[in-house]
């Protein structure tokens, strides 16, 4: 697909990517701080029920899921730059009456638990409607302008904004939360967003409508039943579960398991939230790895999407084992780091499969079913994690994600095959 950014330079090109990069940065900034910090910490200070948590985040990513495909379209319709721009905006409202909401109820003006439960839950689920569109636009817009030979490695680049986001999230939260205010990374992070909105909608180059084709298969069943798509998106969809068990339950194991040890002190007047700063730094042990796999590893190592998943879906087995084996800050590191380099890889490799599966006037539509994927397994996460972490045993969240990594390592060495014309596509997507 060409527009007129093709007349671009590529050092132009690159600004248009670095600034994408840092859209997906401050959602996965955003993103892991409520995951991982301020959610966590939230929920116990207003004493809500741990199982609340998992809910908040469990409508967001069914909305996430209904609504990324028709994102994904509709950055066919009416561009990729309009489509980022308000996904950034979605993002920012959400975020913005989440962190408000949670002032008002920790000031004591609601104290009905369900009220306070059902007004985070409707803040948070407006980010699964509309903020699910930054992810697919800015996927289609790198695709549009890549070549091939080179998808994997720039979709890997593009992807590493949302890991940096969480590489510095943690971090941040905790001295923030420590410095500040509990909610002070909401409304950071708010503001941040909302500025990079503006830009791309200021700056971004694009200056025509893309293409627009029909999306059916032979068959007429849909792209997603697309036989060269469909294994790609089944992987994704196991995966985007592992993590939503695994980012949601680790906070609550770690933390509990160290108190457990003796590590970590009741909480008290002068130090309420115990464990923040060490639940930050072990967090973003994890997401440095997964930075250094994607902007590091992948381009060096240049390994097909298949040789991706697999070998992330082993990285990921050894990270769940290694969180249940012994309770020390240590390990607990060590076991995110392995999560870390896991998710680098096996998440660029699902991601760049299902795209070179497909021609490029369809680049849009297999984004929107991408960032879906990366959503689904997020809406049945808290059966799976905090749910059975409270109901059946702490540690069958993470022996439950090892069993279901076997299988997808295995069904991704035998059904993960991209297959793309690369003669065709290849003068297209360079001239940019």
């Amino acid at each position: 697909m060409a527009d007129d950014t093709s007349k671009l330079n590529a050092g132009n090109r690159r600004g248009a990517f670095r600034l994408l990069f840092f859209s997906l940065m401050a959602v996965g900034a955003g993103n892991t701080m409520l995951i991982t910090a301020v959610l966590p910490l939230l929920v116990r200070r207003l004493e809500l029920p741990a199982w609340t948590a998992g809910a908040i985040f469990s409508l967001s990513a069914f909305l996430w899921v209904v609504m990324s495909p028709y994102w994904g379209n509709k950055s066919n319709k009416w561009g990729r730059r309009r489509v980022a721009a308000m996904g950034m905006f979605g993002f920012t409202v959400s975020m913005v009456l989440f962190g408000s909401i949670g002032a008002i109820s920790m000031m004591g003006l609601i104290t009905y638990w369900p009220l306070v439960f059902f007004l985070l839950l409707s803040s948070r689920s407006l980010f699964g409607v509309f903020g699910s569109g930054t992810n697919p636009a800015a996927q289609a817009y790198v695709a549009d302008r890549t070549a091939p030979s080179k998808r994997t490695e720039e979709i890997a680049t593009l992807t590493s904004g949302f890991t940096f986001g969480t590489a510095i999230g943690p971090s941040l939260a905790g001295v923030l939360i420590d410095q500040v205010h509990l909610l002070a990374p909401v409304f950071v992070i708010a503001a941040i967003a909302l500025t990079i909105g503006l830009c791309i909608w200021i700056y971004l180059p694009e200056n025509r409508q893309p293409e627009i084709k029909k999306v059916d298969t032979p068959e007429g069943k849909g792209l997603w039943r697309n036989p060269g798509v469909m294994p790609f998106l089944i992987y994704g969809v196991g995966l985007s579960l592992v993590s939503g068990i695994i980012l949601q339950t680790f906070p609550y194991f770690m933390l509990d398991r160290l108190q457990d040890v003796g590590y970590l002190a009741e909480p008290s007047e002068t130090n309420k939230n115990p464990g923040a700063q060490e639940l930050g730094i072990v967090m973003t042990l994890g997401a440095l790895a997964t930075l250094t796999a994607q902007l590091a590893l992948i381009p060096r190592l240049k390994l097909s999407p298949k040789a991706l998943m697999v070998s992330g879906s082993v990285l990921l087995i050894m990270s769940a084992l290694l969180t249940v084996s012994i309770p020390s800050l240590a390990v607990f590191g060590v076991a995110q780091i392995f999560y870390g380099i896991g998710q680098g890889f096996s998440r660029p490799g699902f991601t760049s499969g299902a795209s070179l599966a497909v021609g490029t006037t369809l680049q849009g539509n297999v984004a929107g079913l991408v960032t879906a994927a990366n959503g689904m397994g997020f809406v049945a996460s808290p059966v799976f994690g905090l749910w059975a972490y409270e109901n059946i045993h702490p540690y069958f969240p993470f022996l439950f994600s090892a069993v279901l990594l076997v299988l997808m390592g295995v069904f991704a060495f035998f059904r993960a095959t991209a297959t793309y014309n690369e003669a065709d596509e290849e003068a297209d997507t360079e001239t940019d």
